[in-house]
């Protein structure tokens, strides 16, 4: 047994490096692209893997089951649920502009459902992954790396042929860092790629000739194209991007809005969410001209139709769901990817140079791979003619040869002891032969059937093909326009063949602008029963229906329209609402709970006083706190904007037991929970910032607390009830403020 050593360490330090090994890796291995192929490694060995499965376009499909099981067993030694996430993401063509995988079975959809399980699905390559991934890799053009356990090698990049970095996108988190690369369209990046292989030098602007901006699968429309030049010149920034929305006439007047393309970063449980926010404007009668909103969406497109009312202005109405809906997004861009081993974000130039220079490596392998393998066939072609002109010599060597040994000997060295020849003269020429060993194997393999005329002719035809592609070869790995030229003519082909026409629309549009429909002003009655639900009806209704209002329901006030409604809580808290968030119909329709359109909580706070926002203006508040505080507010001071803001401010442990505006009342009168009864006037009270505690408004015993507060008004007898008890609040020995008060005793 070793022995075991020790090591003494500060533990901040390696706590840092432990943690800069683990997002390293986490970058490099998991999270981001590489800049050459465009792909993660969980990608690039999925389709590494199914090449090896020989999983072609024109194969039957497979399990995705085998796939992934075979990709995690050799390559990546991560989850199962990961691996098959990424081969479904590499199949939907409303996520990726050019699929890389062909899949069969049910692989999700826009609107957010799922795939199904893997064990169901199939899939099989694409034709355009085939050729453009993965046609040279056996022809040396990329590095090999040992897997994981060291049994299997995978290759450390595919020879992808395009720039599929900007083709595809690529959306990643790393530990610190993430990626966000949009899509775009492939005849225009080939276009560009090509453009910036012909001058280095060109710029951004002008590259952005060829590239538009981004092509999203979804379509949509990007808004800010005036701002693409610094997003692509930085590679970071944000794209905007709208929804295509169309305008159908139907029957009565009415217009339908169609929305037949979403923004990209709506794909998924996005969409059931905007639907959510169209009810949304609806239910907080942001909008009343939606009549209905239905999700015509099909495998042929996207189609959400939101039927409006007759006099609605339909173009208003899209506005708004551009300001309070995701119909308008921002993709934030950061083309972030790995480049020569470490994160970079590039921008457009960038990008292009790193794939040109990508592409002129895997060329440069290719071909010398190439030309060594034309070098090898010249060789032996050479040597085979070379025989084929003395077959008879050669015959005789090998009839008089004891071995293939001396025969091998004799053809490459001129060898001759030991061979019987028929005569002098053959055993001379055997000696000056001297065939190389590649020569010699190909004569000593040679089948009789190579010596038929039109064979010797088919090797002569050969032969030249040979030499033909020599000269080729050597000129492409000679002369860099010529390597260029061979680039560009496949990417021309590749563009030819699956060049698709741009989805995106780029345009400037100027921000959208929504007008309120101005609300008619009227007065209106706010109800709100003992169960906390509220409503307004109009003023009519109210006088109706009088008697039963008030007998009904807690408060009964009357408001404007275009108002708000205060409510007082026992925290110290003012909310406000807005009337026109209140339900409004008739007598009998029932209200919401006011919990529901405020910031309320029946569960942390209570009610204590509840009044309109007009009605506030006009007057001065009374508070008074269950440890006796008391002051007085100008109404003034609680028209804020906010839903929700500080009433009062309180003592620990303290809380508002009563808030009253202040009109007519004269006197006040503070009930304590031990039966004290303190009546002071109301002059007394000096007012206050909504801010400020207070003062004492009584002198409480320990563990005593002010229970109810009471008014009073000049030559008005006020009754109550105390443990069964009337008691005439007028006749309540009148005291001063901050004093003990009158022991009622029953």
């Amino acid at each position: 047994m070793e022995d075991l050593r020790i090591i003494k360490t500060e533990y901040s330090e390696e706590m840092q490096k432990s943690f800069i090994d683990y997002a390293m890796s986490v970058i490099i291995a998991r999270a981001l692209p590489d800049v050459r192929d465009g792909l993660k490694p969980v990608q690039r060995r999925i389709l590494y893997d199914m090449h090896e499965l020989g999983i072609n376009h024109d194969k039957p499909y497979r399990k995705c089951a085998r796939i992934v099981g075979d990709t995690m067993g050799k390559y990546h030694p991560h989850g199962d649920s990961s691996i098959y996430d990424a081969l479904v993401v590499m199949s939907q063509k409303f996520k990726k502009g050019l699929p890389l995988v062909d899949g069969h079975g049910n692989f999700g959809n826009i609107d957010g459902d799922g795939a199904a399980a893997m064990r169901y699905t199939e899939a099989r390559l694409q034709k355009v992954t085939q050729e453009t991934f993965l046609s040279d890799l056996d022809k040396d053009v990329v590095n090999f790396v040992p897997n994981f356990d060291a049994n299997e090698k995978e290759p450390e990049v595919l020879p992808v042929r395009i720039p599929n970095f900007l083709i595809n996108g690529s959306e990643g988190i790393a530990v610190g860092m993430t990626t966000s690369t949009p899509p775009h369209n492939l005849s225009e990046v080939i276009d560009a790629f090509k453009a910036y292989m012909n001058d280095p030098e060109i710029s951004t602007r002008e590259l952005m000739k060829f590239i538009k901006g981004p092509d999203f699968p979804t379509g949509g429309v990007v808004t800010n194209k005036d701002e693409l030049l610094e997003i692509y010149e930085t590679g970071v920034g944000k794209v905007k991007i709208r929804g295509k929305v169309e305008y159908e006439k139907v029957k009565g007047g009415k217009t339908n809005v169609v929305i037949t393309e979403i923004p990209y970063p709506m794909i998924g449980m996005n969409i059931s969410k905007f639907l959510q926010d169209i009810a949304t404007l609806v239910e907080t009668k942001k909008t009343q001209d939606v009549v209905d909103i239905s999700n015509q969406s099909s495998k042929e497109g996207i189609r959400i139709v939101i039927e409006l009312r007759k006099d609605a202005d339909a173009e208003n109405f899209v506005n708004l769901l551009y300001k309070k809906t995701r119909l308008e997004d921002t993709f934030g861009v950061n083309m972030l990817a790995i480049k020569d081993g470490k994160p970079e974000t590039m921008g457009l130039r960038q990008i292009l140079q790193a794939n040109m220079d990508f592409q002129f490596d895997i060329a440069t392998r290719k071909y010398t791979n190439l030309l060594a393998k034309e070098l090898t066939k010249k060789e032996v072609q050479e040597g085979l003619i070379k025989a084929c002109n003395i077959i008879d010599l050669i015959i005789e060597i090998l009839r008089g040869s004891k071995d293939k040994t001396m025969a091998k000997n004799c053809l490459m060295e001129g060898k001759v002891d030991g061979i019987k020849f028929k005569s002098k003269e053959s055993k001379v020429m055997a000696a000056g032969l001297n065939f190389t060993e590649r020569q010699a194997n190909a004569i000593l393999d040679m089948k009789l059937y190579k010596l038929i005329g039109l064979e010797i002719n088919a090797l002569i035809n050969e032969h030249e093909e040979t030499l033909a592609n020599i000269f080729r070869y050597e000129d492409i790995l000679d002369r860099r326009d010529s390597m260029a030229q061979v680039i560009i003519n496949e990417l021309e082909q590749y563009r030819k063949e699956y060049g698709t026409p741009r989805k995106t629309l780029i345009e400037n549009a100027e921000e959208a602008t929504y007008k309120e429909k101005e609300i008619e002003e009227m007065d209106v009655v706010f109800l709100m029963d003992r169960f906390g639900y509220a409503r307004c009806v109009d003023i009519p209704t109210y006088e109706r229906n009088k008697d039963a209002a008030d007998a009904e329901n807690k408060y009964v006030f009357v408001c404007k329209n275009t108002g708000k409604v205060c409510l007082f809580t026992s925290s110290g808290q003012l909310h406000t609402i807005k009337v026109i968030d209140l339900p409004f119909g008739k007598f009998r329709d029932k209200g919401k709970p006011i919990d529901n359109i405020s910031n309320f909580n029946s569960a942390n706070e209570e009610i204590v006083y509840i009044t309109s926002q007009t009605q506030l203006n006009l007057r001065q508040v009374i508070f008074v706190t269950k440890q006796g505080m008391t002051k007085i507010v100008d109404g003034g001071e609680f028209d804020v904007s906010k839903r929700t803001v500080a009433a009062t401010k309180l003592n620990d442990a303290d809380t508002v037991v009563s808030v009253m505006s202040l009109l007519e009342q004269r006197n006040i009168i503070l009930q304590t929970k031990d039966g004290f009864f303190l009546r002071f006037s109301i002059e007394e009270i000096p007012e206050k910032k909504k801010a400020a505690v207070g003062v004492r408004a009584i002198k409480l015993n320990p563990k005593d607390e002010v229970e109810k507060v009471y008014y009073t008004r000049n030559l008005i007898e006020s009754i109550i009830q105390y443990k069964d008890k009337p008691v005439v609040l007028n006749n309540i020995k009148p005291g001063k403020r901050d004093t003990k008060g009158t022991k009622i005793r029953v």
